[in-house]
């Protein structure tokens, strides 16, 4: 019997180094081709900026060119789909956020994945929201709005408000508004933040909660868009020029942010996911990926460890899975 006991330990022994070397040789030769950062919205919005932010960091750091591609629709499920139906090779980052990946299954019912088949290798910086409206809406502040929305819906003309697509983060924010001020609003969505702003500019849809961008600014002073408020506890140095939500008399606790970090799918091997772990924490501390993400209002993500990384993802999770049922969420 100890012969046998001795037998299946020695067995057991080979299988773990084995997989030890495999790991090693995985480690020393990824990535041994470019690497596709896989953007889930079109180009010209915030999300496209944050990847065009860091990916000539990422790809010095990895020794292989890092291309940007850009795959809208679906709220990013569609991109999202794609990384799944690929092998896990660590040849395809994701750019996600709890937007793509906890919130699309629980409102689109074609979407059949789950979070949990994405793992997080990294944070990367947290999106302050901004309460953007048409240049033309007759009001100056959240308070004003909040009154002329009422007075909209009540003459049977509720105001619009658009998101980056069916159950988005910005679609629950815009739903959360109109079920906490008990003011009717519709929903019009869009496949990316581009054509939103776009529809925004153009006097289509009325408001737009949408992640912060110093484009905004510049569309402000230009009068092009009106800039509300911004979804935080207080007045951030980045943003001092424009009221917090909590400044506001009926929305003080209205506050809202949404973080972007990069995932492969959840069977990567371990040697790369560790490889990727540590030349994307190298490429947020380079001062040129920082002051990029700072100079769109980004709040750049403190790097966390592997396991503390695991545990935000399935904390993050929790969160925004707490935020659908609380609207009652319906998958369309």
């Amino acid at each position: 019997m100890n012969a046998v006991v001795e037998k299946c330990f020695k067995s057991a022994s080979a299988v773990v180094g084995m997989l030890l070397v495999a790991g090693t040789v995985l480690a020393q030769t990824y990535p041994s081709k470019p690497v596709t950062l896989l953007v889930p919205y079109p180009a010209g919005g915030l999300s496209d900026v944050i990847a065009r932010t860091v990916n000539n960091t990422l790809s010095k750091n990895l020794g292989q060119p890092v291309i940007v591609d850009n795959l809208g629709g679906a709220s990013g499920a569609i991109a999202a789909q794609k990384v799944l139906n690929s092998h896990s090779d660590g040849q395809i980052i994701f750019q996600g956020s709890p937007n793509e990946l906890i919130l699309a299954p629980l409102a689109i019912s074609a979407v059949k994945f789950k979070s949990e088949d994405f793992r997080l290798v990294q944070m990367i910086s947290t999106a302050q929201i901004a309460f953007l409206a048409r240049k033309d809406l007759p009001v100056n502040n959240v308070d004003e709005f909040l009154e002329y929305a009422r007075k909209e819906a009540q003459a049977g003309r509720p105001i619009t408000y658009a998101s980056v697509g069916p159950g988005s983060f910005y679609h629950l924010l815009g739903e959360h508004l109109s079920k906490v001020t008990n003011i009717p609003m519709t929903h019009i969505p869009y496949k990316g933040g581009a054509p939103a702003n776009q529809d925004l500019i153009g006097g289509q849809v009325d408001i737009f909660l949408a992640p912060f961008g110093k484009a905004y600014e510049e569309l402000q002073k230009q009068g092009k868009i009106k800039i509300l408020a911004m979804l935080n506890s207080e007045r951030l140095d980045s943003v001092k020029a424009y009221p917090a939500i909590s400044e506001s008399k009926s929305l003080k606790n209205f506050t809202f942010n949404i973080w972007t970090g990069y995932f492969v799918k959840k069977d990567t091997p371990e040697a790369i996911v560790q490889v990727l772990h540590k030349t994307i924490t190298d490429s947020l501390s380079d001062s040129a990926v920082r002051s990029g993400l700072e100079a769109n209002s980004q709040l750049v993500a403190k790097p966390l460890s592997l396991q503390a990384v695991d545990k935000a993802y399935a904390d993050g999770t929790a969160q925004f899975r707490a935020i659908a049922k609380s609207i009652n969420l319906q998958p369309q």
